[in-house]
């Protein structure tokens, strides 16, 4: 089969299409014949390499060859004991431990998988499950007439993040770069920030709910911009700033009456299929903003990592 790899962290160059055995289902695995595949900022990270989290379970070179998480396809084969899938089901999920999207075929866990909504295409089922899962928590707490801040919104979490915030009816500022201003607010942001030009941290009305895709301030920064009684959330940013939200923030969080940390995405299609629902009624927009062939991961994952990206970018081999 052909599949991406890449034997060093580094730049997207260092991608190469082989031709690799087709591997086989141990007990509790299912094959997957891949149709679509999304990209995500964590593909990028483990490409590069960093942050450095990024390297867990790989220090110098990558624990896996192939990258591709979130992946949609057809189930090809089954391991021993696999009772919720058999050949031809159509299936999608989020394959973080095992990745491998960038194929042809991928080995993932049975229970990293869901059925495929019917109503939903392989490249639109591929975008959902860790963009969604993200989405979905990181917002979940918004009421109608909070203030929710989003930063990063205008790539795959974050275009969910907003219209899930405004179906809970609060008011939604997206922060991203100034290219991505008018589709933030295409998918309902009421207020948007070229952080660039601005810094969200240096407002006149404090956010009820910040959720931050891409930290990079200081704690401080982010206790001003909350209200009192606000919620900070961190998925990702450098390692430095985490370890500060984790202790520092904690602490500054406490005494100003504020709750500053990092979002623990929980994995798995309990806490993606919900967001599918959304998309299948109509409620939530997919957004794909470009699809790229097996052979163009280089270029897909460059689009992303370097912010080009409006909402998803899917990696489709159908």
């Amino acid at each position: 089969m052909k599949a991406v790899v890449y034997d060093r962290y580094g730049s997207p160059d260092l991608l190469r299409v082989e031709d690799i055995p087709v591997p086989s289902p141990a007990a509790g695995q299912v094959r997957v014949k891949i149709a679509a595949t999304s990209v995500n900022l964590s593909d990028w990270e483990c490409l590069r390499g960093s942050p450095a989290y990024a390297r867990i379970g790989g220090l110098r070179f990558p624990a896996r060859r192939t990258l591709g998480s979130d992946i949609a396809g057809l189930v090809d084969d089954v391991g021993e004991g696999v009772t919720r899938f058999r050949p031809g089901d159509e299936v999608y999920g989020d394959n973080l431990a095992l990745m491998g999207g960038f194929a042809e075929y991928a080995l993932a866990p049975e229970s990293a998988l869901a059925h495929k909504p019917a109503q939903l295409t392989f490249a639109e089922a591929s975008t959902i499950p860790q963009a969604g899962a993200i989405a979905l928590q990181g917002v979940g707490r918004a009421v109608t007439g909070h203030r929710v801040l989003i930063n990063g919104a205008g790539g795959g979490s974050g275009s969910f993040a907003i219209q899930l915030a405004k179906r809970l009816g609060a008011h939604v500022t997206g922060v991203d770069n100034a290219a991505k201003l008018d589709f933030m607010r295409s998918v309902g942001a009421d207020d948007v920030i070229d952080y660039h030009r601005d810094d969200f941290t240096r407002t006149t009305q404090p956010y009820d709910l910040i959720l931050d895709l891409v930290a990079h301030r200081s704690v401080f920064a982010y206790r001003r911009a909350l209200a009192p009684g606000g919620t900070y959330r961190c998925v990702g940013g450098s390692v430095p700033t985490l370890l500060r939200v984790l202790t520092v923030g904690w602490l500054v969080g406490r005494l100003t009456g504020r709750a500053i940390g990092i979002l623990a995405v929980k994995e798995g299609p309990a806490h993606f299929e919900p967001l599918a629902a959304l998309c299948v009624s109509g409620d939530v927009r997919i957004h794909i903003h470009r699809t790229f062939a097996l052979d163009e991961v280089p270029a897909a994952l460059a689009h992303v990592g370097e912010g080009r990206a409006l909402g998803k970018v899917v990696v489709g081999l159908s």
